[in-house]
């Protein structure tokens, strides 16, 4: 387009320059259905939703982390507006927020989408249909992945119903076959035993290998106050992360803490497990307080050891009971012969989990217990923590999870503490509700149409008085190049120069008739 105009601007035949405008009117046409114009605005617009900022445009791909560089080639993705997107796990390395963001895009998405994921919030949200690849065979459900999980009970136990009617009638049909082949009714014999072998037979789908939880070990009592933060300041070197900040776990509280990312989470955990201490005010755990630390990077795990060395070690437990505890960990066989540092990280983040229900503490700090797990797996987790009789605190990016094992969510943003006494859909309600009350404070905030018209005389008179202001302004500056302009046409020797005579007598006309083109305006503005 560029290149054209410049074309365009240059051409002087008629011919030609109608033959450019009408290649150049061809690719504007093209260009704004493209929504040319609107390509920078979408560009800021996906990438602020994805957690970037104004000064990341100027950073080279390179200086970004892994997980950075994964939002980025998501956001390619979704620019490029395909008529089908095709996602792999897109919430991965997003923020609650950004995860909420990209779920309003995909709903409001003109084209087809295609999803695979392990975050059953984001499902329930996003999709209208759910397909199970299960043991080769794809089944479809329409609804999002709650309706999907109901209608595939439902079909599972109509499958088994009708299974075991099957059944039923094949043994009996079997029977008559066998009782009557040699005698008078060999003919009806024969003719079931055809049916029989023409019968399309039920199949039901193979047992698939479950977690089974065990529970925790039963906690010791403790007291009341399981935790307590009072005014505590967290900092690394200068760089302070939150300042002041005040928190008190109860006996018996399950609590979710959230926030974006950065926000301190993790060093709100390291305070309560003693692997940071504050710069300022103090943490308290309550008498008789066993705390038992899930980290997402599973320092606990020695990465030498094999498997069933590793509890060995820890716990003492034999091979046979070390064995029962992993099988259902699903580890079996030779798996227990393992060595941890091969492990895959849902297979570190399973042998963590088992070995802090072998622990009989009765605070639990989780980091993020839900990554790297499959559905199935995340399932069982969220039963074993809603069956644990202690107290826990959780941080989690796992919005299905936080629904179901947390009765209080605190938030920490921009280094406050908020708590809401609530599930995750309770606390998101107050939220939306909380927004909605702040967006119409500042519309109150805001001067009304009355109030905007009133005040426009008086802005207009204040415009007037600064645009009367720079009128005499230019006027000044209009009469002193005239006058350096007439000393110069005084000067004999610019008249021995016919040509740069010429040149000033021009640029003194234009200048002579500008400043009578201001005076004019000058006189309209002042009503002389």
């Amino acid at each position: 387009m560029r290149r054209l105009e410049t074309a365009i601007a240059a051409e002087k035949d008629e011919t030609a320059q109608a033959v450019l405008l009408n290649e150049y009117a061809k690719i504007v046409d093209r260009f704004e259905r493209g929504g040319g114009y609107e390509y920078e605005n979408n560009i800021r617009r996906v990438a602020f939703g994805l957690g970037f900022s104004d000064a990341d445009f100027e950073r080279t791909l390179d200086s970004f982390s892994g997980g950075q560089k994964t939002r980025i080639c998501l956001a390619r993705a979704l620019l490029r507006q395909p008529d089908f997107l095709f996602l792999d796990e897109p919430t991965n390395h997003l923020d609650v927020g950004m995860v909420e963001w990209l779920e309003d895009f995909l709903k409001g998405y003109p084209g087809g989408v295609l999803i695979i994921s392990h975050d059953r919030y984001f499902l329930d949200k996003v999709v209208g249909r759910i397909l199970e690849l299960e043991s080769g065979k794809l089944s479809a459900y329409n609804g999002n992945y709650s309706q999907y999980l109901v209608l595939k009970e439902e079909r599972l136990a109509a499958l088994t119903s009708a299974y075991e009617k099957q059944q039923t009638f094949i043994v009996k049909t079997q029977e008559f076959i066998d009782r009557y082949r040699a005698g008078v009714k060999s003919k009806q014999a024969r003719g079931r035993e055809k049916r029989l072998s023409r019968l399309e037979r039920i199949v039901l789908p193979p047992e698939v290998s479950r977690f089974d939880f065990f529970g925790f070990n039963p906690p010791t009592e403790c007291a009341e106050r399981v935790a307590e933060l009072d005014k505590a300041t967290a900092a690394y070197g200068d760089k302070v992360i939150f300042n002041e900040i005040s928190l008190l776990v109860r006996r018996g509280d399950g609590v979710a803490l959230v926030g974006p990312n950065g926000a301190g989470k993790t060093t709100l955990l390291k305070l309560l497990t003693g692997d940071l201490e504050p710069v300022a005010g103090r943490v308290k755990i309550g008498s008789r307080v066993k705390v038992g630390y899930f980290s997402q990077e599973h320092e606990g795990l020695n990465a030498k050891n094999r498997i069933l060395d590793e509890l060995n070690q820890d716990f003492g437990l034999s091979e046979e009971r070390s064995r029962h505890y992993l099988g259902a960990f699903l580890f079996q066989g030779d798996d227990v012969y393992k060595i941890i540092g091969d492990l895959s990280g849902g297979e570190k983040a399973r042998l963590a989990m088992l070995k802090l229900m072998l622990t009989g503490a009765n605070f639990l700090i989780l980091d993020e217990p839900t990554n790297h797990l499959d559905i199935p797996a995340k399932e069982a987790v969220e039963e074993a923590i809603m069956s644990f009789p202690g107290t826990f605190l959780a941080v989690s990016h796992d919005r299905y999870f936080l629904d179901k094992v947390a009765n209080c969510i605190v938030e920490l943003d921009n280094g406050q503490l908020v708590e809401y006494v609530g599930n995750y859909s309770y606390y998101r309600e107050k939220k939306v509700t909380e927004e909605k009350a702040a967006a119409a404070e500042r519309a109150a905030s805001q001067p009304t149409a009355a109030e905007k018209k009133a005040a426009q005389p008086r802005q207009r008179k204040q415009d007037s008085e600064r645009q009367l202001k720079k009128l005499e302004a230019e006027i000044a500056e209009l009469e002193a190049a005239i006058t350096a302009m007439e000393v110069k046409l005084a000067d004999p020797a610019v008249h021995a120069n016919p040509a740069e005579s010429k040149a000033l007598a021009d640029e003194y006309a234009l200048l002579q008739a500008e400043l009578e083109g201001k005076y004019e305006e000058w006189m309209e503005r002042t009503g002389d």
